[in-house]
């Protein structure tokens, strides 16, 4: 389990991470969401140890990264948004090579570099130079580094980058695996990407986290569209009586129908409410057309959560 407390970092005055805290569960997929500069690629730095954080606490399965720091790494794999690859190597003398700065037991070294190997689908290119692979290969290539040494926890920074489509469904492949023995952490800007495969979402916006929420919680509504016709005069009047909804909008349409928004109180039980409005709407005499949540998309919690001040 990763407990964050307080996480902070400045780069002179530059606040980059202001105060932020959160706790990732064993197996969790997280993406952490945020503008360029919004502190995604700091924070995932101080998670990996690769930069200390000016304020604040990293704890990992209970040990302090602070004062642990070589024992969580062995734990880790991380891969950054520009890989530090050496062109000139083959693949598997790369991963050989970074097998090696792991630490990973010679016994058990060649074992290693081809579960990566085959996890990543470059058993075709093992070797060839990794100046003569394309920019999604590499990205490959450094996702296989990153498995080296079985890791607990993954950090991901833009690991979409460069891939096409099927690449892209193949990495998303592979994380969901991964995640069966890992936790996997992983930064993006492309939303299609979190919707995919995370299990929960950390949205930071000038360096304070502004939103953490599981991605089945984002996408719930306490909104429902009723669409109805409009011979009954009376139908809203009935339908702000009803102790569930705290606000009705109705929304223009063309035609013979009437179409309302209705906002239900956070004590409402969403089904029970659904439920209670359809009755209404039969009770008055009116014909229910269409009575179903409004879902959010990720792109839309987004924009909501990066409105407005710092």
């Amino acid at each position: 389990m990763i407990e964050v407390q307080s996480l902070t970092r400045r780069y002179g005055k530059n606040l980059a991470v202001d105060g932020v805290s959160f706790t990732i569960g064993s197996g969790e997929i997280v993406g952490l969401l945020g503008h360029n500069g919004a502190g995604k690629t700091t924070i995932m730095r101080m998670l990996s140890g690769y930069l200390e954080p000016s304020g604040g606490s990293i704890d990992i399965d209970g040990a302090a990264l602070a004062t642990n720091a070589h024992q969580i790494q062995q734990q880790l794999g991380y891969l950054p948004e520009n890989l530090p690859v050496y062109p000139d190597m083959m693949v598997a003398d790369y991963l050989e090579y970074a097998a090696t700065l792991k630490g990973v037991a010679s016994t058990d070294r060649y074992q290693q570099m081809r579960e990566a190997i085959s996890a990543t689908a470059l058993e075709e290119r093992a070797l060839d130079p990794i100046n003569t692979l394309s920019r999604g290969l590499r990205q490959r290539v450094g996702v296989a580094q990153a498995l080296l040494g079985r890791p607990r926890m993954l950090i991901l920074d833009e690991p979409g980058n460069g891939l096409d489509p099927e690449q892209t469904e193949h990495m998303r492949t592979l994380i969901r695996k991964l995640a069966r023995r890992a936790t996997v952490i992983l930064s993006t800007h492309i939303m299609q990407e979190v919707d995919a495969i995370c299990d929960r979402v950390l949205m930071l916006r000038q360096g304070k986290l502004v939103l953490d929420a599981h991605l089945a919680q984002l996408r719930q509504s306490r909104t429902l569209q009723l669409r109805t016709n409009a011979d009954i005069d009376a139908l809203p009047d009935y339908l702000r009586r009803m102790p569930q909804i705290s606000n009705i909008e109705n929304v223009p349409t063309p035609g013979s129908q009437l179409q309302f928004l209705l906002t239900l109180h956070d004590t409402a039980d969403p089904d029970t409410a659904a439920n209670n409005i359809a009755r209404c709407v039969v009770n008055a005499g009116a014909s229910l057309y269409q009575l179903q949540p409004v879902v959010r998309d990720l792109e839309s919690v987004f924009r909501e959560a990066n409105t407005g001040g710092s």
